[in-house]
């Protein structure tokens, strides 16, 4: 081994709580050792790194926000290495096109950046192409909701320079369907969201290439239909794989275990939908036009009477997504790192295999609370707990 390769990373494996060292050639996975007989000083696990394609910023920084930058690109990039997160998709939700395409634009470049660029494959667009009705919007505002538009989408993806993997999609709306279609076949991973589609339109959309719900449960009225509504349709089609805020607040106990039942550890990802304002003081703050209160435990849009947002990263959702269904740290991993992988094509990204990546976080679990000690990108070391 040269001087530069780094040392073998030892821990406890997250699937089968054995005792292993990886070796590490070039940023990639290059052995697997097995360490029979040895008994682990801590109780550190090792699995590969989180993988959160839905966080609309993080420690002040907002992706949607006037004042991106790639500084505060890379701020929110470190802040997330420390809660264990090695890749994910920056969101930038519905707003004025042309401040998405500048956004987009800054976004494309930290794509660029040596020292971060690694951890941030693509963008997630939720919106502007969603329902306009109270409730199904959420915190999204109206003014700038509008139906699908092809040319428009083509656009904001050129100033993305391509980066655009994951956009969120409202299915009843005029035009959504061709829309869909010419997505998926551009290579853009389609997700139902923030909707009010019937089951004929959730079909259609499914037919025509859509393969997720975006935080089911949320991004929908306080009250529907007990029949006929978007959750039965989404819950019912085995084609559609959704994404869940299992931050203990945005969806009670009893949703997450009945989606969980019927999706099952294959079909479910998890995602944080944190706001720039996560980490931050509780209070009151001004974003995006709108007045938000930000509580220890979720983000508020009082006006409405709507959540905003999460205030937690997505290591806080593999605890409570542990406690809620009682599944193993096996499963929630694979939630939370293995199928967003499978999801967005990251071929090497998301197990713990020889050839893949080696982005990995050690870490302890205290209460089903993920305590991250160390976080590698490629094999180099990012943070480390002080």
């Amino acid at each position: 081994m040269n001087n530069h390769e780094p040392e073998p990373i030892e821990g406890i494996l997250y699937s089968d709580n054995g005792n292993i060292s990886i070796a590490i050639e070039n940023g990639q996975i290059s052995a697997i050792h097995r360490l029979e007989g040895k008994k682990a000083e801590q109780k550190l696990f090792i699995a590969p790194g989180l993988i959160d394609i839905q966080i609309n910023g993080y420690m002040g920084v907002d992706f949607s926000g006037p004042d991106l930058t790639i500084e505060g690109v890379k701020k929110a990039t470190k802040a997330l290495w420390k809660a264990g997160v090695t890749t994910y998709f920056p969101t930038i939700i519905t707003s004025d096109i042309s401040q998405m395409k500048t956004n987009f634009a800054i976004l494309a470049k930290a794509m660029e950046d040596p020292e971060i660029g690694k951890s941030i494959p693509g963008f997630h667009l939720e919106g502007p192409y969603i329902s306009p009705i109270k409730g199904f919007r959420g915190a999204h505002l109206e003014k700038y909701i509008k139906a699908p538009d092809w040319e428009e989408f083509q656009e904001i993806q050129k100033a993305a320079n391509g980066g655009i993997k994951l956009i969120t999609v409202a299915p009843e709306l005029e035009g959504a369907i061709p829309f869909i279609r010419k997505c998926v076949n551009s290579g853009v991973v389609v997700s139902l969201g923030h909707h009010n589609g019937n089951a004929e339109q959730i079909k259609l959309a499914v037919d025509a290439g859509a393969k997720m719900a975006t935080h089911l449960g949320n991004g929908c009225a306080n009250e529907i239909n007990r029949h006929h509504n978007p959750l039965w349709p989404q819950l019912a089609d085995d084609r559609i794989t959704p994404s869940i805020i299992a931050d203990g607040f945005h969806l009670t106990k009893e949703e997450v275990r009945s989606f969980y039942k019927v999706k099952g550890p294959e079909k479910t990802i998890l995602v944080s939908d944190a706001l720039d304002l996560a980490g931050l003081t509780p209070g009151e703050y001004i974003r995006g036009e709108r007045t938000l209160e930000l509580t220890p435990n979720v983000v508020k849009l009082p006006k409405e009477n709507v959540l905003a947002g999460a205030a937690s990263p997505i290591s806080k959702c593999v605890g409570v997504m542990m406690d809620f269904t009682q599944c193993g740290l096996k499963d929630a991993i694979r939630m939370v790192s293995t199928n967003p992988a499978e999801m967005l094509s990251l071929d090497n990204l998301g197990a713990i295999e020889q050839g893949k990546r080696a982005d990995l976080i050690i870490f302890s679990m205290e209460n089903n609370e993920m305590r991250i000690i160390k976080t590698y990108v490629a094999g180099e070391l990012v943070y480390a707990q002080q």
